[in-house]
């Protein structure tokens, strides 16, 4: 768990074990001993890993495993990773139920499906609706 984040975070950010030791006050040797698991972390050291990695202490001593992909790393603050999903054949996805419930999401809600070059958000539509009526009301209180 924890090691497993640590050598993914480390990786994903391009330190060194070395860098990371300094950042946070240790030797090198004593982080290698956390990636094998040798040792583990005391609580001030993990909130200064997850401050220098951007992720939470939470996050940081989980692992959340992904159907065919591995092990997800662990997400940055404020942000979710909720796995893979598979698209069926008429294009239909299960949304994670983690998901489902931090946004309230029901079965026959409408979402809103949202793009750009790196990949698809889906948003509800009440949420969407009211961010447009709100950018519309201040674009035309910009105009008077």
């Amino acid at each position: 768990m924890l090691k497993d984040n640590l050598v993914m975070l480390r990786n994903i950010h391009g330190y060194s074990q070395e860098k990371i030791a300094e950042k946070i006050g240790i030797s090198r040797q004593a982080y290698a001993k956390w990636e094998t698991g040798a040792t583990v972390p005391d609580i001030e050291k993990c909130s200064l890993l997850a401050e220098v990695y951007g992720t939470t202490i939470d996050s940081l001593v989980r692992t959340e495993p992904a159907e065919g992909i591995g092990f997800i790393p662990p997400a940055p603050k404020g942000k979710n990773i909720w796995g893979s999903v598979a698209v069926g054949e008429r294009g239909q996805i299960v949304i994670p139920k983690g998901a489902r419930d931090l946004f309230g999401l029901s079965g026959g809600q409408r979402l809103i499906v949202l793009s750009d070059e790196n990949g698809i958000a889906l948003i509800p539509d009440e949420a969407f609706m009211d961010r447009m009526r709100n950018a519309m009301e201040r674009s035309l209180e910009k105009q008077d």
